[in-house]
């Protein structure tokens, strides 16, 4: 039964780390700094903005959807007589700690910190927040494309 469902599990993780990749590729090098670039009061409203934003059921989907699949393949994986079960779980566990675990543990406390604070008085907490939410979001963005990239191989 692993083996049946094991290809087709692949390529939907691959699909959904990718996206993943791309979303966090597209903050990193055109969201984060335009949003720099704007005052302080302006940018943290914006990001405030993004962060209710992105809570949806499509981003849900993919964001959940693909740990909860990730997690899977990486227990799955090595009792199936897939020829490329390293690859496997190495793709899925750099995904589980890129998306999922890095999300968890450093942007979504940052972004709560943030969406506690008055964007007209929020120039210290903006600044902070840009340093450090962009470079987990550089974390998350090599992560993840190293699990696509590990999950392809493995298609």
């Amino acid at each position: 039964m692993i083996d049946a469902l094991l290809p087709s599990a692949i390529l939907v993780a691959t699909v959904g780390s990718g996206l993943m990749a791309g979303l966090f590729f597209a903050f990193s090098v055109a969201v984060m700094p335009a949003l720099r670039r704007l005052p302080p009061a302006a940018g943290a409203a914006a990001m405030q903005s993004v962060n209710r934003a992105i809570l949806n059921p499509l981003f849900g989907v993919v964001f959940g959807g693909t740990t909860v699949l990730c997690v899977l393949l990486a227990v799955a994986a090595p009792f199936s007589a897939q020829h490329a079960t390293a690859w496997i779980v190495v793709g899925a566990v750099l995904h589980v700690v890129g998306s999922f675990l890095v999300t968890a543990v450093w942007n979504v406390p940052l972004n709560i910190r943030l969406d506690a604070v008055d964007p007209d008085a929020a120039a210290g907490t903006w600044s902070e927040y840009l340093v450090r939410w962009t470079a987990w979001n550089h974390v998350r963005t090599v992560l993840c494309t190293a699990s696509t990239t590990a999950l392809a191989l493995a298609v």
